[in-house]
């Protein structure tokens, strides 16, 4: 497989890295490109791949093309691969631009390829992503088995219906940005409490870890694994009182409603 990379940003960066990290694809057969071009000698300078002069000459030598720019610029992008002479046969473009549909991507792309729309993110840089996948009209299973390989190779990959997507980027999608929050939250409740800043962001985040490790491994209910914690009585169930009282469930889900109520709008855009 040759995998073309137009946008060299957090997202591009994440995938392609760890699929290369993974062995899913070869540092050889990688070409690069973005329209910053401190952005694109900044990632030639972190693996060795082929950068490449404009959005033609990736279209023209990749087979999988990932897609990972800004919603805004899709458009204009696309008509470059357009025009570049591809085609739906000799092409498959993945997408993670941010509420674009996929009607719209094939509108754009008009014939130069077959798309697949993704929701990846960043921890695919040290292989725990988790992400979701939707195929277009005329994707073949051999393009949905492409997608599958190169974004289960630095992670969690599930087909789902498009329809889902929009829910998809709000939970996963800038979920590592929550869990990022609340890991610093909790290594400052440990700061206030008297420990080292360093020991506290160590023991919040193998917590966090941890916790999630048991529910992938042990295919328990969240609920039943927090029962588990919580002895009567006990400090824990005196934190979860402290934490219903802040509303804590209800703004976790509403993080989730308003990105997801914003990649719809970045989809209409």
């Amino acid at each position: 497989m040759k995998l073309g990379l137009i946008g060299c940003g957090k997202m591009g960066k994440a995938l392609t890295v760890g699929a290369i990290d993974a062995g899913a694809v070869a540092a050889g057969d990688v070409m690069a490109h973005d329209i910053v071009p401190a952005a694109q000698e900044a990632f030639l300078a972190e693996r060795v791949v082929s950068g490449a002069k404009s959005i033609s000459e990736v279209a023209l030598f990749a087979d999988v093309l990932l897609l990972a720019v800004k919603p805004h610029d899709v458009q204009s992008v696309m008509h470059q691969i357009r025009d570049s002479g591809t085609t739906s046969e000799t092409l498959l473009v993945i997408s993670v631009a941010a509420g674009l549909t996929i009607e719209r991507l094939e509108t754009e792309i008009a014939g130069g390829g077959r798309i697949v729309r993704c929701m990846p993110n960043t921890p695919s840089l040290v292989g725990q992503g988790a992400a979701a996948y939707s195929r277009g009209t005329i994707a073949t299973d051999e393009d949905a088995a492409t997608a599958q390989n190169l974004l289960g190779s630095v992670g969690l990959a599930l087909e789902i219906k498009e329809s889902l997507m929009d829910a998809v980027t709000g939970l996963s999608g800038s979920g590592p940005a929550y869990v990022y929050l609340f890991i610093e939250a909790l290594a400052d409740g440990g700061v206030q409490n008297g420990l080292p800043r360093e020991h506290a962001r160590q023991l919040a985040a193998q917590t966090v870890l941890g916790a999630a490790a048991m529910v992938q491994s042990t295919g328990e209910h969240p609920a039943v694994l927090k029962d588990m914690v919580t002895s009567p009585g006990g400090t824990t169930i005196a934190a979860l009182e402290a934490l219903e009282a802040h509303a804590f469930r209800a703004a976790c889900i509403e993080a989730v409603n308003t990105a997801a109520a914003r990649a719809r709008e970045m989809g209409a855009e």
